[in-house]
């Protein structure tokens, strides 16, 4: 049988909305299993059956989350949020991890989990990031001008990572994207965010990062399974890239497991 796998929705906060983009279904059908969007607002006892019920739980892309969630205040630059999905995504990523189950954030996904575990994000990059003051180059266009199928710059992947691992050089074919630089990884990605990871939570390791420095990439070594959080959004580059594709196929196996 196909896992099943639980995907928290995207947000309309003017419409008061939920949706979901269908790239994100159509990655996890890539990836072999069977994807199912869960609504907002479900009462404490129906969230631990859903945490028992689905296999992997994936946390997309959206709003911003409101910074009280992290310990801070509005910024002027903070954008829309959505305190019912803020409250939903908090609540199941500490049962599906109780449950240990395999676990991917995107975009906002990776920030959502680096707070659930007690992190903090630069609520906007242009206005807080500076990557001269830690040595690195200039600041890159995070919020691309072009279409999410398009690369816009590369991220930089830790040697022996779980991300390494699924992107290794030697096993992909000759017109794949990817590259190598000694023993580092280079992605191309795409970019579509205007925050990021700031501080890493609690045994959270950073297994990416662009050129100019910002975290792109988070996993729990000590987590039983599959754990990763990725900046970009790879559920649009799976037509062109193998580690796209190897993200959501290794997520969906780790489901299938457990």
């Amino acid at each position: 049988m196909k896992p099943l796998i639980a995907l928290t929705p995207y947000f309309r906060t003017e419409q008061n909305e939920p949706y979901m983009r269908p790239a994100c279904l159509e990655a996890v059908r890539r990836g072999g299993g069977i994807p199912v969007i869960l609504s907002t607002g479900p009462a404490p006892g129906e969230l631990t059956q859903l945490a028992a019920a689905f296999d992997g739980f994936l946390f997309p892309g959206g709003p911003d989350v409101h910074p009280f969630c992290f310990g801070e205040e509005a910024h002027p630059c903070c954008g829309a949020v959505s305190p019912q999905r803020d409250a939903l995504e908090l609540s199941l990523l500490k049962l599906a991890m109780a449950a240990g189950k395999p676990i991917l954030g995107i975009c906002r996904g990776i920030q959502l989990l680096n707070i659930g575990l007690g992190g903090t994000i630069y609520q906007d990059i242009a206005r807080e990031y500076r990557p001269e003051a830690s040595g690195e180059a200039a600041l890159l266009a995070h919020s691309q001008p072009f279409a999410p199928d398009l690369c816009s710059h590369y991220v930089t992947v830790a040697p022996g990572s779980l991300l390494a691992r699924l992107s290794q050089c030697k096993k992909l074919p000759p017109t794949a994207s990817s590259s190598c630089d000694g023993k580092l990884q280079k992605l191309p990605v795409n970019s579509m965010h205007h925050q990021a990871v700031k501080k890493p939570g609690r045994g959270l390791v950073v297994t990416g990062r662009s050129s100019d420095g910002l975290i792109e990439a988070l996993e729990l070594p000590d987590y039983p399974v599959f754990f990763l959080g990725v900046q970009w959004h790879p559920e649009y580059l799976l037509k062109q890239d193998q580690t796209s594709v190897r993200i959501f196929e290794a997520f969906v196996e780790a489901a299938r497991r457990t």
